[in-house]
């Protein structure tokens, strides 16, 4: 789960970061009350959106005076703002963070991760704060310094220092840097945060070190033990199919491609999609019914699935185990004969109850078409939707 900048920023706060003062306003009418709780003239002005790219799309505007102030809160509440990591059809504005200006000496990046691919606690510090990461990474691999941790609960006095090295400050700002190093990581693990990221993380010209901005996303699993975190989710800033799906508790990620995928078990999801791939195809989404699923919820997953408007076929793919393959097979059925399905289906069953489930299909007299296993399911849906 991903927050805005204002609310990650207080989260910092809380644990002791140095933030800007600011205020979230959500309408125009908030603009002359909030502002008054700023001591600054001169304002940053920042649309609040689950994207990076803002500045360059035009979400962040600098204003001298409540004047331009107020022009800029008419501009940006209730546009449609497009960044590379938006997509085309870009994010919509719902609130803006008012905040007082700093004076920059030198910009930095910092962030602090659950890195999968060692399972280890990792923080990233460059010298290159201010831009994307990403490309600093492709251009000038050097610049950025990993620090894996040792043991996700201690952080050692040198892991603080390779984390600090690359920025080469005084004495008074590497205590400071320590400090906030120690901050973040006490955020990642009493919140079960995947992500902390400060870019830019700032020397000021007073010497003093602020996070200039604020990104923090969070292990969805982990939110029912954080009901204060789960509070802060914008579902304005989510896919509503995906919402759509987590009512029924089902897994559900929308891709880009044209063939619609569902399975029950993480595993054998990646192995679908990759099988499509393999024969030529794309996977549409990526939709998981859990061991467990009843008819209503197989049901409800067919119609999300054919809620996306790219899918022209659909590749069930079943190990029934704790899930019974009739269960599927009536779940398939019921969905089908109440919405008119009019786009091929290819079913592959094993396990228990797999002959009842295939005879439930058969019976239907639907066109839904069986296969002897992934191979077979995967060229025929390819097939059929060339």
């Amino acid at each position: 789960m991903n927050i805005h900048e204002h609310q990650a920023k207080e989260i910092l706060k809380k644990f002791g970061a140095n933030v800007p003062h600011g205020v979230v306003v959500y309408s125009l009418d908030e603009v002359d009350q909030k502002i008054q709780l700023l001591k600054s003239k001169k304002i940053i002005v920042k649309a609040q959106i689950h994207a990076g790219g803002r500045g360059k799309a035009g979400g962040i505007k600098i204003a001298n005076n409540i004047d331009e102030l107020k022009g800029y809160a008419k501009d940006l509440l209730g546009k449609i703002l497009i960044t590379p990591q938006t997509g085309p059809k870009g994010k919509k504005v719902q609130r803006l963070y008012l905040e007082e200006p700093a004076d920059i000496l030198k910009e930095f990046y910092l962030s602090c991760l659950v890195d999968r691919s060692n399972s280890k606690i990792t923080f990233i510090s460059s010298t290159e704060g201010g831009v994307n990461i990403e490309e600093v990474a492709k251009k000038n691999p050097n610049k950025i310094t990993k620090v894996k941790l040792e043991s996700s609960k201690i952080l050692k006095d040198e892991e603080i220092k390779e984390i600090i090295n690359p920025f080469k400050v005084s004495e008074n700002l590497i205590k400071q840097l320590s400090n906030l190093i120690k901050s973040i990581h006490k955020v990642l693990i009493e919140t079960d945060a995947s992500l902390i990221e400060i870019n830019p993380l700032i020397v000021t010209k007073d010497e003093k070190i602020v996070c200039l901005d604020a990104k923090i996303s969070f292990d969805d699993n982990a939110l029912y033990k954080h009901p204060e975190i789960a509070s802060l989710r914008d579902l304005n800033e989510e896919d509503p199919i995906e919402i759509e799906a987590r009512k029924y508790d089902l897994a559900y990620i929308k891709l880009n491609g044209k063939i619609g995928c569902m399975v029950n078990g993480a595993g054998l999801a990646m192995a679908t999609m990759d099988i499509i791939k393999l024969y030529g195809s794309e996977p549409a989404n990526f939709l998981d019914v859990g061991g467990g699923a009843s008819k209503e919820k197989v049901s409800a997953a067919i119609k999300i699935i054919l809620s996306d408007k790219n899918v022209k076929g659909i590749l069930i793919n079943i190990f029934g185990g704790i899930m019974r393959c009739d269960v599927l097979a009536q779940g398939v059925v019921d969905a089908a004969r109440q919405i008119n399905l009019s786009i091929p289906v290819v079913v592959r069953l094993a396990g228990t109850n797999v002959e009842k489930g295939k005879e439930i299909l058969k019976k239907s007299n639907l066109k839904i078409i069986s296969a002897k296993n992934l191979s077979d399911a995967a060229k025929k849906i390819v097939e059929i939707t060339k």
